[in-house]
């Protein structure tokens, strides 16, 4: 296995830096591209959200992927290498795949335990399929890295260890009051409709607002929203929600009457100035709370100054966090990790051992067809029955003698440091190495679940 990762986080970086260095939707694609085009990169994977950006690559060379992939990241995030450098962290092999495995139990989460996470990196291997940068090794890590998320959640309480950052964030915003109590009847503007607006807007409905207004560029994708928050049976049913979609020009009068905003969108720039939230304040006593989740941020900093405002952003958030108590479960989800990462080293192992396997078998096939046919030329007066009975005794005298030798290789193949087992069978019965990589190639194809049954 040639996994590596290459990244940066909260854990890493101040927000100043992730905030420059974040990842606008369209230019993933191209640094996935640019990734696999790379001399020692054959698979590629981006993982992108608010406060971590992370690039997996299967490689053939380490150092020169660890510049490849870092050169990559600068380039793609605007920030330069010299600068970004210093925030990077490296993990190759087995600590990569306990990287992501922990990423997806939410262990690295801002706050510990939240589950949005697990949507973000199905993303992330979405867009590499769409992209066709993951290959078997992508592919296999990605989707064991769900399993386990799943798993952790399911059989532990990581659950109760945090929430998603809208949950925490509006706690910070209600300083130590009852969420819902704080909420209840408020009026309640959300800017953005994309996945964690929607989860915003949600926890706001089911937390007792009265009123909603959803803004975002594309209103069709707010009306959308809105429509499945009022809908019968919907969050918002139960409690006669007044809600509407806007269009983002009808931001600043929404945001005069709004008590609770909560903005998450995907602008390079800023969506709420310190002008536009000061003019909103004047003239009115009530408090204005306003959430910031977008990275770059969509809210001014500026507004921590305003009086009668309270902002929360991913800064504060990131602050805050740090002093969260942690669940006793959280020693059981990494132990949880620890088993399923032998676990996916041992499956990779064993697959890698596979063709060679599959070739062997090949082989012996071959020298059964071939001596069957010498037979037939030398006794040609055999019965269709008599033949039928010679083959299949030749061929379970041969499946008998592979079978223990085979079985035994792939368990040994499993084990640490059994890459090497491969090799030694490809020597010892001089085995065609284009054989074996066309295998490979149609195991790398699709064509894994033939190639397994066949083994």
């Amino acid at each position: 296995m040639s996994l590596l990762v290459v990244g940066l986080s909260h854990r890493s970086a101040p927000v100043s830096v992730l905030e420059r260095a974040a990842l606008a939707p369209e230019v993933r694609g191209k640094l996935l591209q640019d990734a696999v085009s790379a001399e020692p990169v054959t698979e590629s994977a981006v993982l992108s959200t608010c406060n971590r950006i992370e690039l997996y690559a299967d490689v053939d060379k380490f150092h020169a992927g660890v510049a490849d992939l870092s050169t990559l990241l600068a380039r793609h995030s605007g920030v330069g290498l010299e600068e970004l450098t210093p925030y990077l962290y490296v993990h190759y092999e087995d600590r990569a795949v306990h990287h992501l495995f922990s990423v997806a139990c939410g262990l690295d989460s801002m706050v510990v335990g939240e589950g949005q996470i697990l949507g973000q990196i199905k993303d992330a291997l979405a867009v590499a399929q769409e992209q066709h940068t993951a290959g078997r090794l992508l592919n296999d890590l990605f989707q064991q890295a769900l399993r386990v998320g799943k798993r952790a959640h399911s059989e532990t309480g990581i659950d109760k260890a945090g929430q998603s950052l809208v949950t925490f964030g509006l706690e910070q915003l209600a300083a130590g009051r009852d969420v819902e109590g704080w909420t209840h009847g408020k009026r309640a503007l959300v800017i953005g409709a994309g996945s964690m607006s929607s989860l915003a807007a949600t926890t706001l409905v089911r937390n007792g607002i009265g009123e909603l207004a959803v803004a975002n560029r594309t209103v069709e994708r707010a009306e959308r929203l809105v429509a499945i928050l009022t809908e019968p049976g919907g969050p918002g049913a139960a409690n006669g929600l007044t809600a509407r979609a806007v269009a983002m020009a009808g931001v600043a009068d929404e945001l005069a009457l709004a008590d609770i905003v909560v903005s998450c969108t995907g602008a390079t720039g800023l969506v709420l100035t310190g002008a536009a939230v000061a003019a909103a304040r004047a003239g009115r006593t009530a408090p204005l709370a306003l959430l910031d989740l977008a990275m770059p941020r969509d809210i001014d900093a500026a507004v921590h100054r305003i009086e009668g405002a309270h902002l929360v952003d991913i800064e504060s958030l990131a602050d805050a966090s740090a002093d969260a108590p942690m669940a006793a479960d959280v020693d059981q989800v990494r132990g949880i990790v620890s088993d399923e990462v032998a676990a996916f080293g041992a499956a990779q192992r064993a697959a890698h051992i596979t063709p060679t396997v599959v070739a062997l078998r090949t082989m012996a096939a071959d020298v059964v067809t071939s001596e069957i046919a010498r037979l037939d030329g030398r006794l040609p007066d055999l019965d269709d029955k008599q033949r039928a009975e010679i083959t299949q005794t030749v061929r379970r005298v041969v499946d008998k003698l592979l079978h223990a030798p085979t079985v035994r290789v792939k368990q040994l193949a499993s084990e640490p440091g059994g890459a090497g087992y491969a090799d030694a069978l490809r020597e010892l019965f001089d085995l065609d190495p284009q054989t074996v990589a066309a295998v490979s190639r149609a195991d790398t194809r699709g064509g894994s679940q033939e190639v397994r049954e066949r083994a």
